[in-house]
C-alpha cells in the first residue's frame, strides 16, 4: 500500500491444541506493541466478536508438486490430522525466518504450473493439527492495473457467497471495480500461470501469544530476493503477491477468529464467505464468532469443516500480516489442484 497505508496479514491457533502430524519449534517473546501499525487499524464486515483470549492477545517482539505436504524438517507423520502426539513448540523450526512480532515463515521449493496431482482430504476423526500451516504464495508484477493501481479504497463484493468447485473464490461483478481494472485476471490470482506469477510453497508458523498463537509481522516481505526479485526502488522490497491457505477446522462451539489486515482479504468457511475486506486499503479488522454464525454457515458441533483464506499484497509502502483465533485446525493444510478454468 501506498504513503500512510498498511498491509497487515496475520493468524492465531489455539494455543492448547497438541500436535498431530506436522511438529514444529517456534519461540515469541512479549517486548514490543503493535505501535503505528495498530494505530491504523479500520473496522471492517465479518460480524461478532472475539473471545477474551483473542481480544487481550497482545504483540510481542521476536528475534528475527501441488499436495498436501508435511513441513519437511518437522514432519512428525505423513498423514494428514492423526492422533495428537507432542505439545506445541516452543522455539523456532530450522530453516525459518522469525516474523518480527510472533511466530515465524519459511518460502519453500517452486511451484509448477498444471501439475495435476490431487489435493489429500484430511481425516475427520483428528483431534488437531501443530502450529505450522502449509500455502502457496505468488509473486505478480506491478501491472497499473490490480496491482500497483492508482485508485485505493474499499472494494467489497468482488467475490460470489461461495467458493467454486476448485475451491478458489469466483470474481462477482460484470466488469472492472475500483481497484481491478482488469477483471479477466483475477481467475490467476490463485492459479500458477507461466509468465503472470511465481509460485512457492509457504509455511507459516504460529507463536503462543496470552492464551492463543500467532502469526504477526509488521515488515512482511518473505519474498524479497525471490520471485520476479522486482524490489520497489523507494521501499525495497518486494511487493505484489497473494497468499492462498485451505485447512480444515473441528467446531466444538466458543471458537472465533479475528483478521486485521490488507489489501484484500476473503475467509471462507465450509465454503461460505465469512469475511470481505476487499480492497486496496488501510489495515482493516473484520471478526467472526463462529456460534453467532453456525447457522448461516451451515455449521454442527463436533463436526469438520473447510476453511479457506485468502490475501493480496497489491501496493506498496508497509506490509504488515495479523489474526487470532482458537480455531482447532485438524489438518496442517492442503494445496488444491488447479482444474482447467
Amino acid at each position: 500500500m501506498q504513503s500512510t497505508q498498511f498491509s497487515v496479514f496475520a493468524i492465531a491457533l489455539s494455543a492448547g491444541v497438541s500436535i498431530a502430524g506436522c511438529s514444529g519449534s517456534p519461540s515469541a517473546n512479549d517486548t514490543a506493541s503493535l505501535g503505528a501499525a495498530g494505530s491504523a487499524i479500520n473496522t471492517g464486515s465479518g460480524g461478532g466478536g472475539a473471545p477474551s483470549a483473542l481480544g487481550n492477545a497482545g504483540s510481542g517482539a521476536q528475534a528475527g508438486a501441488l499436495m498436501w505436504l508435511a513441513p519437511e524438517p518437522m514432519a512428525g507423520s505423513t498423514s494428514v490430522g492423526g492422533a495428537a502426539s507432542a505439545p506445541y513448540p516452543d522455539t523456532l523450526p530450522d530453516g525459518f525466518t522469525a516474523a518480527n512480532m510472533f511466530g515465524g515463515y519459511r518460502v519453500g521449493r517452486a511451484l509448477a504450473a498444471d501439475s495435476g496431482v490431487a489435493s489429500v482430504a484430511p481425516d475427520a476423526n483428528a483431534e488437531g493439527c501443530g502450529t505450522t500451516i502449509l500455502a502457496v504464495i505468488r509473486d505478480f508484477k506491478a501491472d497499473g492495473q490490480n496491482f500497483g493501481g492508482e485508485k485505493m479504497g474499499d472494494d467489497k463484493h468482488m467475490v460470489q457467497p461461495t467458493l467454486g468447485p476448485d475451491r478458489k473464490p469466483v470474481f462477482a461483478p460484470s466488469g472492472p471495480t475500483l481497484t481491478v481494472k482488469d477483471p479477466t485476471q483475477f481467475d490467476d490470482w490463485y492459479r500458477t500461470v507461466d509468465g503472470l506469477n511465481k509460485a512457492y510453497q509457504f509455511e507459516l508458523w504460529f507463536g503462543p501469544n496470552q492464551g492463543v498463537s500467532s502469526f504477526q509481522s509488521t515488515a512482511f516481505f518473505p519474498l524479497d530476493g525471490k520471485g520476479w526479485n522486482d524490489e520497489d526502488p523507494e521501499f525495497h522490497h518486494n511487493f505484489f503477491f497473494t497468499t492462498e491457505i485451505h485447512t480444515r477446522f473441528k467446531y466444538e462451539g466458543g471458537e472465533s477468529f479475528r483478521f486485521v489486515g490488507d489489501d484484500d482479504v476473503w475467509v471462507f468457511i465450509n465454503g461460505k464467505l465469512a469475511i470481505d475486506l476487499g480492497g486496496v486499503h488501510l489495515a482493516a479488522e473484520a471478526s467472526i464468532d463462529i456460534d453467532a454464525r453456525a447457522n448461516e454457515l451451515g455449521l454442527e458441533k463436533g463436526k469438520v469443516y473447510d476453511f479457506d483464506m485468502f490475501q493480496n499484497e497489491r501496493h506498496t509502502y508497509l506490509s504488515n500480516f495479523r489474526a487470532d483465533t482458537n480455531l482447532n485446525f485438524v489438518d496442517c493444510g492442503t494445496i488444491v489442484p488447479e482444474l482447467p478454468k
